[in-house]
Order: C-alpha cells, then structure tokens, then sequence
C-alpha cells in the first residue's frame, strides 16, 4: 500500500536516481562501544551516503525532483549555488553529467579557511571531474547578482537556463525526504524496531523539513526528529525548517499546523559553519573506527556529534532506538585535511 504523503504528490515528475530504498543498518561495533559507557539503545544508520551517484548524499533525494522538472521544461542548462566545498554542488554537476546537462556552479567563499586542501581539494576537484564550469566568486560577491548575469549571458548564447536553489532546499526538493521519511517508517516497522528517534544535521533545513513532512502525513509525531544545526542558530533553522516542511505539505495536498514540531539543537555548531569542533572530530573517528565508515566534517560530523551528546546523556533508554541519517559529504574530509592534521594526530595518538 502506498502511503498518503506518497499518494498526495504521486504526479509530481521525479527521476529516479537513488535505485531503491537505501539501507537501514544496526550499527553493532559502535553499540557495544558505547554500552561500555552505559549506552543500552539500538543505533541504526540510514545510509544516504550510498545513492550510487557522484559519490552519494542527501542532495540526491531533492535532485530527483528538480531534475525532472528541468527536464520536463525542457531546459538544457543548469546553475546552482553553494559554498566551495558545496555538496549539493558536486551532486549537481554528477547529476547533470548523467543527464546530458550543462552545468554551473557558482561557488561562495563562506568558511574561512584558506589551504590548497580547501580551494582544491574535496568537492572542488570532483566539480571538474564531473566537468561543471564553477564560477568562484570573491568573498562578499552576490551569488544570486551572478547568477542573472550569467543566465542572460547563457541565454545569449542560446541556452535554455534553469536554476536550482542552494541545497535543493525548496518544497519540491524537500519531497525527497518525505519519501524517504516513508522509507524509515517501513523499515523501522518490518525491523521490529521500538523508534524514539530520528536524527539529522540541518543546514539548509530541507532534508529535516521533508522528513517532518513525511513524517506528519504518516499521522506520526514529527517531534521524533531531531535536527543538529550547522549553518545557523536554532531559532533561524526552525523557522525556516517550518516554514519548509508546511510549504512541502501543502504541495502534497495536506494541510497540517507545525506549532512546536519542529526540534533542532545548535549545541554543535561551533564558531561557525563548516568551523571544525573537537565534538565532531572524536565523532567522526568513533565511527570510522568502530564500524568502518565515514562522515563528513561540516554536516552529518556535527550532527553524530550531538547525537553521540544525547546518548551519552541518557536520552534513549535500553529497548529503544535511534536512527541516524548519514547524508554523505565524505569528500570533504579531504578539503580539511591540512587543516585538520594536528587534531587527528592527536586523536590517533590517544
């Protein structure tokens, strides 16, 4: 049976680019890590970072709805924004590649950090690899001024321009999180599994957003998940985080107060966006060295990081359990290698 947030929004174009629900996993070696500091729940990993194109991630799910959309426009050309390790960014341009599009990315000089890692490195190198023409703007510029000029430059030349919003982050593109809030909903219950709660890093809102639209059209509580907020404070990702996650209801056919649904926790965000913390580095080299995989250090870090916080504090119990939805990102853990360097010598030297 298909569920109704599935139902409300059934002739909305979509291609289909995440081959399948993507893995619920039990994460064992970091549970029985953890129960050494009386840890007792269940931890399981959404694996976003598996959607088997231009090296996986969340932007992936709201892509399947902007690109078809494109498409069925008949645009041939696409531009999007993001900073310079942008991961919408880079799945944009694997996207397009696949798609026969072309593709421009006009980059924003956000984090202040200045390496041959960062301006090289990372997602900036597979953006060429994947062959979009990135735009690097000097710190201050307009994204959006650039963009009207370039579109009329490439109208100019005759081609049919679309343009995509930073992350994907729109109710359109927050229908992929609906989906896949479905997703967890039917693995979570053919699991067997006792769900508190849901969590994930919220920077341009729209992955928690669908989530919680998902979630809401399921008749389910959406206060079970949980954002971490990495770009701003959480009085700023909860507004817009409402305000996305009713606007994706309405697109579905559903109309449903949010008053207090919306959680999010800026206790990770550190000095700022994409600003390591120590918090995210023992997170990310936990799971790395307990259950062998990876996470990025400027979104899905931060959010394991406050999740690792909550269980540590006790906030699920023994007989209930959590979901962790990893976003991908990894490349950037390469744009901080130099940055990082000290930090992690000092973590594997313990």
């Amino acid at each position: 049976m298909v569920p109704s947030i599935q139902k409300g929004f059934a002739d909305v174009p979509r291609i289909d680019l995440t081959v399948g629900p993507t893995p619920l996993y039990r994460a064992t070696g970091l549970e029985s890590a953890l129960k050494r500091e009386g840890v007792e729940a269940g931890i399981y990993l959404k694996r976003d970072d598996l959607i088997p194109i231009g090296g996986g991630g969340n932007k992936l799910r709201k892509l399947q709805y902007h690109m078809a959309s494109v498409i069925a426009a008949g645009h041939d050309t696409v531009i999007t924004f993001g900073g310079l390790q942008s991961n919408h960014a880079r799945l944009t341009a694997a996207v397009c590649a696949r798609l026969g599009l072309e593709c421009h990315l006009i980059l924003t000089q956000e984090v202040d950090i200045n390496t041959a890692d960062y301006n090289h490195n990372g997602n900036v190198l597979l953006n060429r690899i994947f062959g979009a023409q990135c735009h690097v703007l000097a710190r201050g510029a307009s994204a959006q001024d650039n963009a009207v000029v370039l579109c009329d430059q490439l109208t100019l030349r005759g081609k049919s321009v679309a343009v995509i919003p930073v992350g994907g982050s729109t109710p359109l593109g927050a229908l992929g999180y609906a989906d896949c809030a479905v997703e967890i909903s039917q693995q979570a219950d053919a699991g067997g599994l006792n769900l508190k709660g849901i969590t994930v890093a919220n920077g341009s809102s729209g992955t928690q957003a669908g989530l919680i639209a998902g979630w809401c059209a399921m008749a389910r509580d959406p206060r079970i998940i949980n954002g971490f907020a990495v770009m701003t404070s959480a009085a700023g990702a909860v507004k817009k985080t409402t305000e996305l996650a009713t606007s994706t209801l309405e697109l579905a056919g559903f109309n449903h107060g949010l008053a207090h649904a919306v959680q999010v926790d800026d206790s990770q965000l550190g000095a700022a966006y994409g600003q390591p913390t120590r918090a995210m580095l023992e997170a990310v080299a936990l799971l790395a060295r307990t259950e062998g995989l990876l996470l990025d250090p400027v979104y899905s870090g931060k959010a394991f990081a406050g999740l690792l916080s909550q269980l540590r504090q006790g906030a699920y119990q023994q007989g209930e359990d959590v979901v962790f939805v990893m976003t991908g990102g990894v490349p950037g853990l390469y744009a901080y290698q130099a940055t990082l360097a000290d930090a992690w010598d000092g973590l594997i030297s313990r």
